[in-house]
């Protein structure tokens, strides 16, 4: 008889499972991609040399860090802090990874964060050991993490500096936030999260309600969902669209939601009205660090 153990761990065990792999990285999940996106783009490569055997697959993606780096490879450098949205990381992640890049999960340590679903991800590589000339600088977003970012001296610096030199300086949802704070969004057009999108003018920045923003170097994603499209809009301008198509067909990336009540234009007024209330508090915290951030400027 065949032993499920799936069902024998339960959904604790599980929790704990995901916990633990969340600790390790994400090196597994990524090398996962990595393999079956080589063999769809790869094609018939694997199968050169002697006839009958088969060549070994060559790593293209699925390392993180200076491991990755390799010809034509763009450097990124994503953002991972505690209290992040996972999906504003793994979406735009996902795309990146499939597009054979050299990936940096940078914070100011290599210690784990936890993200807002209580999974610890691992930063590859520490702020003072991040590569300079980066082709993207990205912030995701999650409120409250943002809100603790956007206070915090060490992540500022790290993206004022960066965002010199960076080709493109970009962000998914609240994520724009921490790019205003470092002065990135001054005379620029940025997307943000609904919720937040007037606190982008705080700081300088000129809001937009599109799902992707792109004004020169800036490229901002609205809502959380909106870092796949993100991604694929990166990956277009770093690669071809052809390329960026390619990588939407891998990941089958069709979206048709159940429901209409993804913006607050279409979403029902009772549901709009009970949310904006929920997230009053945080919002209005945001909009204190803006200012703050703007008399920073000044100095």
């Amino acid at each position: 008889m065949e032993d499920d153990r799936s069902d024998a761990v339960g959904p604790e065990g599980r929790r704990k499972f995901l916990k633990t792999m969340g600790a390790a990285g994400l090196s597994s999940y990524m090398l996962a991609l990595s393999q079956a996106a080589y063999a769809a783009q790869a094609g018939h490569e694997g199968h050169a040399g002697h006839a009958g055997h088969a060549k070994p697959a060559r790593p293209m993606h699925g390392v993180l860090g200076k491991a990755g780096a390799g010809p034509d490879r763009p450097k990124i450098a994503m953002l991972v802090h505690p209290r992040m949205v996972m999906q504003d990381l793994i979406g735009p992640l996902t795309v990146f990874n499939l597009m054979h890049s050299e990936i940096h999960l940078v914070w100011k340590t290599l210690d784990p964060v936890m993200s807002e679903l209580g999974i610890p991800v691992t930063p590859s590589t520490a702020f003072r050991d991040c590569p300079e000339n980066l082709d993207v600088l990205f912030a995701p977003g999650g409120l409250d993490g943002t809100i603790a970012c956007m206070d915090d001296r060490e992540v500022v610096e790290f993206f004022a500096h960066h965002g010199k030199t960076a080709r493109y300086v970009t962000s998914d949802c609240t994520g724009s936030l921490l790019l205003g704070a470092a002065g990135l969004l001054r005379g620029y057009r940025a997307a943000s999260h609904w919720t937040v999108r007037d606190v982008v003018a705080l700081m300088g920045g000129i809001p937009s309600a599109r799902r992707v923003e792109v004004d020169r170097n800036r490229i901002t994603g609205g809502g959380v969902t909106a870092g796949i499209d993100f991604g694929l809009t990166v990956a277009a301008l770093l690669r071809s669209p052809e390329a960026a198509q390619t990588i939407q067909l891998t990941m089958e990336y069709a979206p048709e939601p159940p429901f209409n009540a993804g913006r607050p234009e279409t979403a029902p007024k009772a549901i709009t009205d009970r949310l904006t209330t929920a997230r009053a508090p945080a919002v209005a915290r945001a909009r204190d660090k803006a200012r703050i951030a703007v008399m920073q400027f000044k100095e």
